[in-house]
């Protein structure tokens, strides 16, 4: 199998972008950026540092980030699975990647820029949930922000369709995972109650 290894060769192959493409990215929120994440409850953060990259989903009941101005949002870490690999990254490394998903809508919103972290108090009770906390929250430093071309989500018809019929559950995978340490069946019977208990812990 043969690579493509260099710039010019990709763009032999792919040619020009158009206007648009080219001149949509903003350095900061425009209006109608600010108005459609303000509807998105649902983001995949990406981080690179030491170790590698990571994606991590991010949901929230309401925006899943906080408008502190057009260059500045803010993300609680609502509780996760402690393995903090998102943190990590931006601790080690601030640059990080957002798209942003309104469920309905082919459009999505990128964002590129830094994070950082902090437990700063005011911030913390500012983004609070009917008095509860999360311990850290993240800044996101706004470098670009642009629109993504509807078509991926165009062709995987990814509103209109329930393909998790006959999927493995948590259970399932963290048992093949684990070689059995953790047992699909008591996982999962335990899981729905304690993830309840601890979405917003």
């Amino acid at each position: 199998m043969e690579f493509i290894e260099d710039i010019a060769a990709l763009k032999a192959l792919y040619g020009t972008p158009s206007v648009a493409a080219r001149r949509k990215v903003s350095d900061r929120l425009l209006p109608l950026h600010a108005d459609w994440i303000a509807a998105s409850r649902f983001c995949v953060l990406s981080t690179v540092g030491p170790d590698g990259t990571d994606g991590s989903p991010r949901g929230d009941d309401g925006p899943v980030v906080t408008v502190l101005d057009d260059r500045t949002l803010a993300m609680p870490d609502w509780r996760g699975n402690n393995r903090m690999d998102s943190l990590r990254n931006i601790v080690a490394d601030g640059r990080l990647s957002l798209m942003f998903l309104v469920p309905g809508s082919d459009t999505v919103i990128r964002i590129n820029g830094r994070g950082r972290v902090t437990a700063d108090a005011a911030l913390l009770t500012r983004l609070g949930k009917e008095g509860r906390q999360s311990k850290t929250a993240l800044i996101i430093e706004i470098a670009e922000v642009y629109l993504q071309c509807s078509r991926a989500l165009q062709r995987s018809g990814l509103w209109t369709r329930d393909d998790s019929e006959g999927l493995p559950g948590m259970g399932a995978l963290l048992a093949e995972a684990t070689e059995g340490v953790i047992d699909a069946g008591t996982f999962d019977a335990e899981w729905a109650d304690r993830s309840t208990r601890e979405i917003w812990s």
